[in-house]
């Protein structure tokens, strides 16, 4: 048996194995087998399905949400306008009746009026002297007594968030002030007129007190807690005690829109006539006193309306221009001034 040692072993696996360029050159080229338009055209990519429902789906939310946009402004627009008119409307009654009070009341207007004291029937001339003093008077004793009482309440509503003696405050607030001005002047009546057997000056401005407080506490307990918490937090950090908080930063921040509330109020009890017949009556003189009968500008026109004298019915219109003129040189004086405070302050 003759054996070949001598040879190689890799030409056995070059004889198993075919040569890869052989092989490679066996097969057809991809580039000979395409054809040539496949070669020089552009190839586009082929969009899914999905792809195209996803950009159909797009365009609908965008056309969705311009309709939503649209609509939006539409409705927006349409309560500007409504706010106004709504405003106009409010305005219209204020302004006639404004306008009325002037035009029936200028002519009576004079220095006398204001100055001199009421004249019997029958004799010419004479004025409200002794009332508009009066009118003052009672308001200011009504705002002394009301005033305080109303901001602490509104201050311990808003800061001092007890939920159910809060419940029950804001509860007696709300029924107060839909009780009628003429249960209140009677309730005083038999608390003091009845006691010390004389009608004064000091039942009047109590019974005007008690009518302020509702308003002034609500409207208080509003603005403090339209004071931002950051206000309060960063006076405490700095060691400040809470009631020095309460009056220097919250109270003082707030202070224009209690002033507003306080102004409303007192324009609600300057034209009360109910509780003062219960009260203060009624008086032909200069006030001496507390605690004496006074006379008032609703009361004094509210007699002249009711009488059948021409002259008297001239001086109730002139009254009644007065009065309002004090509630309106009230408002806008605590307006400007507070207004400026608050400017100071920023």
């Amino acid at each position: 048996m003759n054996l070949n040692l001598n040879r190689d072993p890799g030409e056995e696996v070059r004889a198993a194995d075919p040569e890869p360029e052989t092989a490679a050159a066996t097969e057809p080229s991809a580039v000979e087998a395409a054809p040539d338009d496949a070669l020089t055209a552009p190839r586009e990519p082929e969009q899914e399905p999905q792809e195209r429902g996803a950009l159909g789906r797009d365009g609908e939310l965008r056309r969705h949400s311009e309709l939503h946009r649209r609509s939006r402004i539409i409705r927006s627009d349409l309560a500007h306008i409504l706010c106004a008119l709504s405003t106009l409307i409010a305005m219209i009654p204020l302004v006639l009746i404004l306008f009325y009070v002037i035009y029936q009341g200028a002519g009576a207007l004079n220095l006398d009026f204001i100055t001199q004291l009421p004249k019997p029937v029958g004799e010419p001339g004479g004025g409200m002297g002794n009332a508009i003093v009066g009118s003052l008077m009672l308001m200011g004793i009504a705002a002394v007594i009301g005033l305080p009482v109303g901001v602490l309440a509104g201050t311990f509503l808003a800061e001092f968030r007890s939920p159910r003696l809060s419940w029950f405050v804001r509860l007696l607030a709300d029924i107060l002030s839909g009780v009628p001005s003429i249960i209140v002047g009677v309730f005083v009546y038999t608390l003091l007129v009845l006691t010390f057997k004389q009608f004064s000056a000091l039942a009047g401005g109590l019974a005007l007190g008690i009518l302020m407080l509702p308003t002034v506490a609500r409207t208080t307990e509003e603005m403090l807690r339209m004071v931002p918490d950051s206000l309060r937090e960063a006076s405490l950090a700095l060691g400040i005690p809470r009631w020095r908080t309460i009056i220097s930063v919250i109270i003082k921040t707030a202070g224009g829109g209690i002033m507003t509330g306080v102004m409303l109020a007192i324009a609600r009890i300057a034209g009360e006539t109910a509780p003062l017949l219960f009260t203060a009556l009624n008086s032909r003189t200069w006030p001496t006193g507390i605690d004496k009968p006074v006379a008032s500008l609703p009361v004094q026109i509210y007699q002249y309306a009711i009488s059948p004298f021409d002259a008297w019915h001239q001086q109730a219109w002139a009254g009644s221009l007065v009065l309002v003129l004090m509630v309106l040189i009230l408002s806008v004086g605590s307006k400007l001034y507070f207004g400026r405070k608050m400017q100071r302050a920023r």
